[in-house]
């Protein structure tokens, strides 16, 4: 339920995001300001099994990298950690295989795969986001057009599907509408769309440019590769996921994301072993036996009880829902108890 006090000071957020508070307050600093000076070397004619087996051997060092950061001997550098994300995010684009479906589209030379995402943001807006989970409020939400999935029921269609062209922005000019909403008073910089997957090199290349530290929400719908899971660890500070369906026959027909199930339980698994995890889960009317339950039942045998998760009832029929018929209409008050019972019956204790 909402907090009337500092969300913050919930023993919920509390326990599940801990460093995240750190940050927000100023005494942490945001991961990608340490990759920034987590020096390494390399060279742009190395070939790319070389600079992940690097990126690999960095990302063991990482932690202890960081602590030794926070404990004030960072320092500036030639070459950073998140250098070399930045060069191998740019070789992921250049056979583009950042989502689940890796499509293979050489999106540098101007090619567009599913997603219909290019070389560049399409940014659809920005602003303090005061709606989002009381512990993000008020939230520097970025969003920009193409998602890498398609779901029938999508509230934000307009800009997933590309209705809105969005404005197209490099890397340069999006760090100084980042240094406009961190002056606005955001409490971090909340990446979403659409999906921010296939901006995945764009958003790294960002934090190159942001001058000071702020928190890095990932706000996504689960579906990224493994590449795009490593890039992101050493640069997220709180991964805000959706965990959509409870299998793979109800993800492949209301959202065209086939694998769905083995992705998104692996992404939130590496979610939490590098930064921390709020889950959202959409009740959708009809699926609380095929997804809400093994859903939840996963989340707390998998991530444990005190895992930060927002059941959302706030579900409407957009888009395409009356291709289906149990997603044309809303929620039961029904369904809303019976999802509110399966997550006291599985053990979770931190609902939003």
């Amino acid at each position: 339920m909402w907090h009337r006090g500092d969300p913050l000071e919930v023993e919920g957020v509390a326990r599940a995001l801990p460093r995240y508070i750190d940050v927000v307050r100023g005494r942490r600093a945001a991961k990608f300001i340490i990759s920034r000076s987590y020096a390494t070397e390399f060279s742009e004619t190395d070939s790319t099994e070389e600079l992940w087996r690097l990126h690999s051997e960095l990302l063991r060092g990482y932690y202890a990298y960081e602590s030794e950061y926070e404990s004030g001997k960072g320092k500036a550098v030639n070459r950073s950690f998140l250098d070399l994300k930045v060069e191998l995010a740019k070789r992921v684009m250049g056979s583009c295989r950042f989502c689940e479906r890796r499509c293979g589209v050489d999106r540098l030379t101007g090619g567009v795969g599913y997603c219909g995402a290019g070389r560049e943001f399409a940014v659809a807006s920005s602003f303090l986001h005061t709606g989002e989970e009381p512990e993000l409020v008020p939230s520097g939400t970025v969003f920009t057009s193409g998602c890498t999935i398609r779901c029938l029921h999508c509230q934000n269609y307009d800009i997933s599907q590309w209705l809105d062209r969005g404005t197209p922005m490099g890397p340069e000019r999006m760090a100084d509408l980042v240094s406009r909403l961190q002056s606005a008073g955001c409490r971090n910089l909340n990446m979403v769309g659409g999906e921010p997957t296939p901006n995945t090199w764009l958003w790294l290349d960002t934090s190159r440019h942001i001058k000071d530290g702020v928190a890095a929400v990932w706000n996504s719908n689960s579906w990224y590769s493994e590449e795009t899971a490593e890039l992101l660890a050493g640069f997220i500070d709180l991964y805000l996921l959706d965990f959509k369906y409870g299998n793979d026959s109800c993800a492949s027909a209301i959202s065209d994301a086939p694998r769905y199930w083995a992705t998104c339980t692996r992404n939130h698994l590496a979610a939490k072993e590098n930064g921390e995890l709020l889950i959202r889960v959409l009740v959708l009317p009809g699926h609380n036996g095929c997804c809400t339950r093994p859903i939840l039942e996963w989340i707390a045998g998998n991530l444990g009880p005190w895992t930060r998760v927002n059941l959302m009832f706030q579900y409407h029929p957009e888009w395409r829902a009356g291709e289906r018929p149990e997603l044309s209409r809303r929620l039961s008050k029904a369904e809303k108890e019976e999802a509110e019972r399966i997550a006291v019956e599985v053990g979770l204790r931190n609902l939003v």
